[in-house]
């Protein structure tokens, strides 16, 4: 692991003077990774904006076995369907959270189950935990007192953020029963109100920066 984490602090130093990069990741198992294509883009633009962060505008897609992910300190994970990890997967995904990078995987609707079930490969002798409200994604620009925002109705349930930490940090957070995702999507795509949109782009550009300066 200390030859991945080598790797992955020389693209960080390499990339400080140019706008980071992020990537979209494309897992197996027949799950819609490709959902939301403008979710993303969206959200690098108001972030870059309003958060002042220094993303590059184009993400980019890696795969979970593919020693690419080392590029990306951070990567989006999204769908609505089954999810599979490979041994090599998952072993690939652990070396890469644990020397350094950061997954967000945002429940489209319909992925939780699979999701679970997949990163007991991941990490199988760690479970997802509860984030607090007072934790400081939630107030990093934007200022979330009562934790994840609400964006889409799905099954009558209270938005929940849970994460896996490497001693005290998040390395992966999971967004289930908000969809921010779908928040970030260009206008037309839902017709969400603009206030609901604003909360999503809101509570991303908090995530990205937190995953950039902490």
């Amino acid at each position: 692991m200390k030859i991945w984490l080598s790797i992955f602090l020389i693209v960080l130093g390499v990339s400080g003077a140019y706008p980071q990069k992020i990537a979209l990741l494309k897992y197996d198992g027949g799950g819609d990774w490709y959902a939301n294509p403008t979710a993303l883009p969206n959200l690098i633009r108001f972030s870059n904006e309003n958060a002042k962060t220094s993303v590059d505008t184009k993400p980019e897609t890696v795969s979970p076995g593919s020693t690419d992910i080392f590029q990306y300190p951070f990567i989006h994970m999204t769908g609505h369907g089954n999810v599979y990890f490979s041994d090599a997967d998952a072993e690939n995904l652990r070396n890469y959270l644990l020397s350094g990078g950061f997954l967000h995987i945002d429940d489209n609707y319909g992925m939780e189950p699979y999701l679970r079930e997949a990163l007991k490969k991941v990490f199988p002798d760690r479970r997802l935990q509860k984030i607090s409200s007072a934790h400081p994604i939630f107030n990093q620009v934007y200022n979330f007192p009562e934790g994840l925002p609400k964006i889409h109705e799905h099954d009558n349930k209270p938005p929940q953020a849970l994460g896996i930490f490497e001693e005290k940090r998040l390395v992966l957070l999971f967004t289930v029963e908000s969809d921010l995702g779908d928040g970030w999507e260009s206008p037309e795509v839902h017709n969400d109100p603009e206030e609901v949109r604003l909360k999503a782009l809101k509570m991303g550009a908090n995530i990205l920066k937190y995953v950039f300066e902490n």
